[in-house]
C-alpha cells in the first residue's frame, strides 16, 4: 500500500547523492510511503525525468544497518549466474547527512507470486547455495532484524553455530534480563547439540540469512526476487528452515529446490534447531511470547536428542 506525502526533509541531500552517482541533475518530486519492515522508512520516489527509485531512510545512527544491506545485496548479485532465475535489487547509491542515512535501490514493480515464480525461487536459491567458501562466516558482521549478527570466520560449523548464533542470542538475553527464564534449557541444549550433527557434514553455502516470506516476492513478469538479506556462509539448511518458520513458500518452491540440490537426511530434525536462532532473536527484540516459545522449542530439542 502506498500513500502520497510531501518531500522528505532529507530530499535535497539525497538528490545531491544521486547527482554524484548518475552525473546529472535529479529532482525527486513524488514521494509515496511503502508499507514494509519496521526498521526503516521506505518510499517509492519518482523524479522529473520519469525515473523511479526505492529509497530507505533512517536516522544517521542507523547507517550501519543500511551499509551492511548494501554489502549483502552486492554479494548476492555477484553470485547470480546467467541461468539463475532470481532477481536481486540493484543498489544505485547510499549515503548520509548529519541527520539521516539512506539507501537507494532500483524500483521493482511487484506482481503475484504463483506456482511458476515459487518454483523459480526454489531453483534460484538452490543454485545460489552451491556457491561455497572454505570456512563458515563472512567478511563483516551484519544485522538480523536490529540485532548484531557476528560472522567471524570459523573452521567448524558446530562451533560457529553454538558460539556466533545461539551464544550471541544467549548473551543478549542476559543483557535484556530474561536469560534466567531459559537458562536450564539453554545449558542442557548446548550439551546435546552435537547429537544433531553426528551424520551431517555442513558445507559453507552462500545464504540469504533472513529468508522469511516478507523478504521474497515476484516482479510483474513473474521473476522471483529476494531482498533484505543478512548474508553469510553457513549450512544451507538454515535458509530452508526459515522459509518454513512463518510460511509463505509453497510446495512448488521446495520441489524445485530439491530437484536442483536435494536436502540431506536429518534436515527435519535440524530445522527446529536452526529456527531457534530466529525465535531467540525475536525474544530479544520483542520479548513476551517469544521468550516462552524459545523455552518450549529448547525443551523439544532436548527431548528429541535424547
Amino acid at each position: 500500500m502506498q500513500k502520497n506525502m510531501a518531500r522528505h526533509p532529507a530530499a535535497s541531500d539525497i538528490e545531491q547523492s544521486l547527482v554524484q552517482t548518475l552525473g546529472r541533475g535529479v529532482k525527486l518530486d513524488t514521494w509515496q510511503t511503502v508499507s514494509g519492515g519496521s526498521i526503516h522508512q521506505s518510499y517509492h520516489v519518482t523524479s522529473q525525468p520519469g525515473q523511479h527509485f526505492f529509497i530507505k531512510i533512517n536516522h544517521v545512527q542507523k547507517k550501519h544497518t543500511l551499509d551492511v544491506e548494501v554489502v549483502g545485496l552486492a554479494v548476492l548479485q555477484q553470485h547470480l549466474t546467467s541461468d539463475n532465475p532470481l532477481r536481486i535489487p540493484k543498489v544505485i547509491t547510499s549515503g548520509c547527512s548529519e541527520s539521516h542515512a539512506w539507501l537507494i535501490l532500483e524500483h521493482i514493480t511487484l506482481g503475484r507470486s504463483d506456482a511458476a515464480s515459487q518454483a523459480k525461487l526454489g531453483k534460484g536459491l538452490a543454485m545460489l547455495h552451491q556457491h561455497t567458501a572454505p570456512q563458515f562466516g563472512f567478511d563483516t558482521d551484519n544485522v538480523i532484524g536490529e540485532s548484531l549478527q557476528t560472522n567471524t570466520w570459523t573452521e567448524h560449523w558446530l562451533d560457529f553455530w553454538v558460539e556466533q548464533r545461539l551464544g550471541t542470542q544467549f548473551k543478549l538475553a542476559k543483557q535484556h534480563g530474561f536469560y534466567n527464564q531459559i537458562a536450564n534449557e539453554a545449558e542442557q541444549l548446548l550439551d546435546v547439540i552435537p547429537a544433531y550433527f553426528q551424520d551431517h557434514q555442513a558445507q559453507a553455502s552462500l545464504l540469504h540469512g533472513d529468508l522469511w516470506g516478507g523478504n521474497a516476492a515476484a516482479d510483474n513478469q513473474g521473476k522471483p526476487i529476494m531482498f533484505d538479506p543478512a548474508v553469510y556462509f553457513g549450512d544451507r539448511e538454515c535458509d530452508l528452515a526459515m522459509t518454513a518458520l512463518f510460511g509463505g513458500f509453497s510446495a512448488d518452491f521446495y520441489a524445485a529446490y530439491n530437484d536442483v540440490y536435494p536436502l540431506d537426511d536429518g534436515y527435519q530434525q535440524r530445522k527446529n534447531l536452526y529456527n531457534l536462532y530466529h525465535i531467540l532473536n525475536h525474544a530479544n527484540l520483542f520479548g513476551n511470547a517469544y521468550i516462552m516459545q524459545s523455552k518450549s522449542m529448547m525443551q523439544q530439542l532436548i527431548r528429541a536428542a535424547s
